[in-house]
């Protein structure tokens, strides 16, 4: 499954920062990266604006992860609908966005369309999960070498 995401209208629904706040791009992709890697899935993010310079470096141009600022004679929305017209199998492209016009014109290519809340629930679900995970990784503590050497010589004494 390959997302393409609204992503100044998803931060609009539900970011807890206003749009125009950086820090609110820079979190919602924070997430993504991770959401991506265990999903093993596609992104396409797409934000309104100026490019941001952080954020238009070669990691986030290349698949599977790619985050897209519209050239000055176009907007997001224009972008979205381009991506969509260059899919070859849309029933595997989810589109996340309130924007009704977006979601009329993925839901007529065939796209599947998934609100910006529920894809939010979806998102914070799986930090959830990855948080869980990490704990875990915490709390796993190996032996040393060293350690491992005297644990054999103490079995080998008692057994002898």
């Amino acid at each position: 499954m390959a997302y393409l995401i609204d992503g100044n209208n998803f931060i609009g629904h539900t970011s807890p920062y206003e749009i125009k706040n950086i820090r609110s791009k820079y979190e919602l992709v924070y997430r993504l990266l991770i959401f991506q890697l265990i999903k093993k899935t596609k992104i396409f993010l797409v934000f309104d604006g100026p490019p941001d310079s952080l954020l238009s470096t070669k990691e986030f141009k290349e698949k599977p992860f790619q985050i897209i600022f519209p050239p000055i004679e176009k907007n997001a929305d224009m972008i979205i609908k381009d991506i969509i017209l260059k899919q070859k199998d849309l029933k595997k492209f989810l589109v996340v966005s309130m924007d009704r016009e977006i979601k009329n014109f993925a839901r007529s290519k065939g796209a599947k369309v998934l609100s910006c809340e529920d894809f939010n629930t979806q998102l914070k679900e799986t930090m959830k999960k990855h948080k869980k995970f990490l704990e875990k990784q915490k709390n796993v503590t190996t032996s040393s070498p060293l350690e491992v050497k005297h644990w054999i010589e103490i079995f080998k004494a008692k057994n002898e």
